[in-house]
């Protein structure tokens, strides 16, 4: 399916609204029925018909439809956030004793999950290196149900075989989950691969302002109406219908920002990677990366987040280098129109940092929409200041 169709016209059915351009916000929490036996239907399948937002909704639906096509995918949810997609993802598809096999530091409220709620319920997770594939096989044991990716993740990019990690689980009638917000479908197509259900974090390139938080689930439709019939109506996690059409508003320029984005993430990391008070950069798409052969096999691109590391062992340098910024902003997250800076320090107490841990002293850069030129002369009267 062509993508300027998806993102300008799959899903708009636009003689039924007017013929207006831009679909219209369905603010409304509830749908009428003139027949009974049409509300009968509705509560037998809620997600046959509209009966309720917390549920479906029109507005909703088109943005469904787009983020589903972009994955290859037969179906998708959309949550309020990416915490929400997938905590509804693994509820749904773990019981009472189950195993999961996890990649080693995942999202802070993956661990979360994994480490303080589901041991509640007789749930226990492996971390793993996922680099390495063996490693999946020799960490599953008789009671593992599923397998939990991240490729690449967002700090040093680790990624995982996809395919080879896919066909191993299916092997074993394993479920598995990636976060791809990486990436985003434009650049890594996961379900395709094999993978059951695919996650993005829609507040990041698919909002593209940092103005709306949204969180993308996309599997099959069996999946999909598995997590929609339990945890996302009960759970309540649904997206709002004005967030969805800021993230359809967000698709339409998609793909021109991550053109963009990616341009101008090369330019600024050619810049860092040879700059005197750099000591590495961390990128998927640099030779120097470690997997970087299988980061060009399964990924068209690499967008616009990198790592690197000053030449210093003080904490008081990286925070003086981040402090002396004066266009680039210190913030979470990253896919909007704004480039930002997160120093792994800034999760650190000052007495706990470790200048021999190299995590300790990475920098994570996010390139947004401004000119490269523009970023490239504040990081540069930045290191100046670097000691």
């Amino acid at each position: 399916m062509d993508l300027s169709y998806i993102v300008n016209e799959l899903g708009e059915e636009r003689e039924n609204y007017f013929n207006a351009v831009a679909p219209p916000i369905i603010q409304t929490s509830n749908f009428t029925f003139k027949k009974i036996d049409d509300l009968r239907k509705a509560f037998e399948d809620e997600m046959g018909g509209y009966l309720y937002s917390r549920g479906l909704n029109p507005t909703v639906d088109i943005l469904r439809k787009k983020l589903a096509a972009l994955d290859g995918a037969e179906d998708c949810l959309v949550f309020n956030n990416g915490a929400a997609a997938i905590f509804a993802a693994i509820l749904a598809n773990v019981k009472a004793g189950d195993h999961i096999v996890s990649v080693a530091k995942p999202y802070t409220w993956v661990q979360r999950m994994f480490d303080v709620i589901l041991p509640r319920f007789g749930v226990t997770a492996t971390y793993i290196d996922g680099t390495n594939t063996a490693n999946w096989e020799q960490a599953t044991k008789n009671n593992t149900t599923f397998y939990y990716l991240e490729s690449p993740n967002s700090w040093d990019f680790a990624l995982q075989d996809i395919k080879a990690v896919a066909a191993l689980a299916r092997s074993k009638g394993i479920v598995t989950l990636i976060d791809n917000s990486y990436c985003t479908p434009l650049y890594q197509k996961p379900v395709e691969m094999g993978i059951d259900m695919a996650m993005q974090t829609a507040t990041k390139y698919i909002g593209g302002h940092s103005d709306t938080l949204g969180g993308v689930l996309s599997g099959s439709h069996a999946m999909m109406k598995k997590i929609f019939d339990s945890e996302y109506l009960n759970i309540g996690s649904g997206i709002q219908p004005f967030n969805a059409w800021l993230l359809i508003r967000g698709l339409r320029t998609l793909p021109a920002r991550i053109d963009r984005i990616t341009q101008s993430t090369a330019e600024v990391v050619k810049f860092m990677k040879v700059h005197p008070k750099v000591e590495a950069i961390i990128f998927p798409f640099d030779e120097s990366f470690p997997q970087y052969d299988l980061a060009k096999k399964q990924m068209k691109g690499a967008c616009g987040l990198f790592t690197f590391l000053l030449k210093t062992d003080k904490m008081d340098s990286i925070v003086r280098f981040c402090e002396s910024l004066h266009h680039i902003m210190m913030a979470v997250s990253w896919g909007g129109h704004e480039s930002l800076v997160m120093p792994k320090c800034a999760g650190i107490q000052p007495k706990d940092f470790d200048p021999v841990n190299r995590q300790h002293r990475y920098i994570r850069m996010y390139v947004g929409l401004e000119d490269p030129a523009y970023l490239m002369a504040d990081l540069q009267q930045a290191l100046n200041k670097v000691i």
